[in-house]
């Protein structure tokens, strides 16, 4: 059975106002990415997933929409939106966009006629609600937004209650009006049209909420962890988050996808595994692909990643497939989880682009770009500026990402002041990184040894040899620190060991034979014994490939 491109591709995520500035106002856009095409395609990634670069207020820097069909001024417009979309194809690589159809900006003009009057013919487009008690000043119900907040927003226009999903500023639509269903399905036509190749969809498990509004039961527990959003906040978010309309609605975005061969949908959902699979669809008739986030929050340890391969393997065996992704916008770089350790932030490329999957990297992994730890006074994210009181050190402790400004810095082309981003670094939206120590793109360009050229390599040999993203994952036994598993697809077969030990380690191959195509370290090799048998050294924090 032949693969649809998507299921063997690798996704590089975008977050314009970062990536590159071309007429030096401090802020990145559609021009600067145009202008990054060729990087990127000597880099090896093959499609690209862009932040929102929608019409926007800016308050939650364009994931509060004020207009689905038109272009935030700052990064760009339709024009050059329309020659990003042709110069990305022409290279033959795909781009997807950011779609956020769970809400809108307070400054739509859906929303301000629905928020005018009661009987406004927009009214019905958003979830409002009278109050409780006299007067109506209680909140309809105890319903808690994804970031913990008070779900319910009070508007004094029409004595009434808007529900938002997470900020206050961004009212959820209401998927259960078939008119807002018809204008948000037309939108995402009017997009794949323009030759988008699909869509990563913001919050999606949030679309659907319980009709009837019924306070949602206790539960004793603060924090969400990845793997369970539903249970926190004191809260089991029963009726307003995984609700059985949003798995319905998988299935009715897909059947709009699938009228444009070719495309495809990634969910930001979260929940168990029987969750994820959901909205994947009992039939695969859901959406494509979900995003797994255990690994945003993995542990450098061959235990855990070990764990992770079998887990995928059993519970994502074929037809699904798992995403492997580190970093994001709003969670943080996976190289800070390592204390930005340049060795293990190989080992980690490795893992994540020769496991099943497919793999999504975050602008600047590439060369090993971290979190920066910036003030959250003068924070520009809106999280930030809520939770200006919670120490850093306690967010930090519970997984959390307290100021998501340290994950957009902008990006590190080169070592100069503005970082090849912009040529006034004092007008930069964020901070550009003081200093590089070589965490920039023209610096690892030319040092054979660096990170970006791991990544290189690596995305190079995903192409070369099928079996690295789309065969069969079998884990083998290994010693100690050493992680080993095999990969195979159509009579082939590629060997792929992995040290989380800090020192040498040695792994007796026995009757396998093979050739060495990758390696994070200088230091590995393969050596033939006495017997005839070959031996492995690992040097630590290292990983090889060997085709068998």
């Amino acid at each position: 059975m032949n693969k649809l491109w998507w299921q063997s591709t690798t996704i590089y995520q975008i977050y314009p106002r970062s990536f590159q500035d071309s007429d030096n106002d401090g802020v990145g856009d559609l021009e600067g990415v145009i202008d990054r095409l060729d990087y990127l395609q000597q880099l090896g990634v093959e499609t690209l997933w862009l932040s929102p670069f929608y019409a926007s207020p800016g308050q939650d820097h364009g994931y509060d929409i004020s207009d689905y069909y038109a272009i935030d001024p700052l990064l760009g417009d339709m024009e050059t939106t329309t020659r990003l979309i042709e110069e990305v194809h022409s290279r033959g690589m795909k781009i997807i966009m950011d779609m956020v159809i769970n809400h809108t900006s307070v400054e739509h003009d859906w929303f301000k006629q629905s928020r005018s009057s009661l009987d406004n013919p927009k009214r019905g487009w958003y979830i409002w609600k009278q109050g409780l008690q006299s007067g109506g000043r209680k909140p309809p119900n105890n319903w808690r937004s994804m970031v913990g907040k008070k779900g319910w927003n009070y508007d004094p226009a029409t004595d009434s209650w808007y529900y938002s999903s997470f900020l206050s500023f961004q009212p959820d639509l209401n998927w259960n009006n078939p008119e807002v269903k018809k204008a948000m399905f037309d939108m995402v036509r009017f997009w794949l049209e323009k030759g988008v190749d699909g869509f990563r969809l913001d919050i999606f498990n949030c679309l659907g909420k319980n009709q009837s509004f019924p306070d949602n039961p206790f539960y004793p527990k603060y924090f969400p962890k990845p793997d369970d959003n539903d249970h926190c906040f004191w809260q089991n978010k029963l009726h307003n988050f995984n609700h059985p309309d949003s798995f319905k609605l998988a299935r009715e975005l897909r059947r709009v996808i699938d009228e444009y061969p070719g495309r495809f949908l990634i969910g930001e959902v979260s929940g168990n595994d029987g969750v994820l699979k959901r909205f994947l669809g009992e039939k695969q008739d859901g959406l494509n692909l979900v995003f797994q986030f255990e690994l945003l929050h993995f542990k450098f340890t061959k235990k855990f990643f070990k764990d992770f391969i079998l887990k995928m393997e059993r519970e994502f065996a074929s037809p699904y497939l798992p995403t492997l992704v580190y970093s994001n916008h709003d969670s943080g770089r996976g190289i800070s989880r390592v204390k930005n350790n340049l060795a293990k932030a190989k080992l980690l490329a490795l893992l994540q682009l020769t496991i099943r999957g497919v793999p999504v990297l975050y602008y600047g992994d590439e060369i090993g770009m971290g979190n920066h730890d910036l003030p959250i006074k003068g924070a520009t994210d809106p999280l930030a500026k809520d939770y200006s009181r919670v120490p850093k050190w306690l967010a930090k402790a519970a997984g959390i990402l307290l100021n998501r400004d340290d994950a957009r810095t902008p990006m590190q082309w080169t070592a100069a002041q503005g970082r090849g981003f912009t040529e006034t670094p004092e007008n930069s939206w964020l901070p550009v990184i003081p200093h590089t120590e070589g965490r920039d793109v023209e610096t690892q360009m030319d040092e054979p040894s660096s990170l970006w050229q791991s990544y290189v390599q690596l995305l190079k040999l995903r192409k070369e040899l099928p079996l690295l993203n789309r065969g069969d994952c079998k884990m083998i036994p290994a010693k100690k620190d050493i992680l080993m598993y095999l990969r195979q697809h159509d009579g082939e077969t590629a060997l792929v060991a992995a040290n989380f030990g800090s020192r040498v380690g040695t792994v007796d191959l026995g009757s396998m034979k093979g050739r060495l195509v990758y390696s994070s370290s200088a230091i590995n090799q393969i050596l033939s014994s006495t017997d005839g048998t070959d031996v492995l050294t690992l040097a630590p924090y290292s990983g090889v490939v060997i085709l068998l």
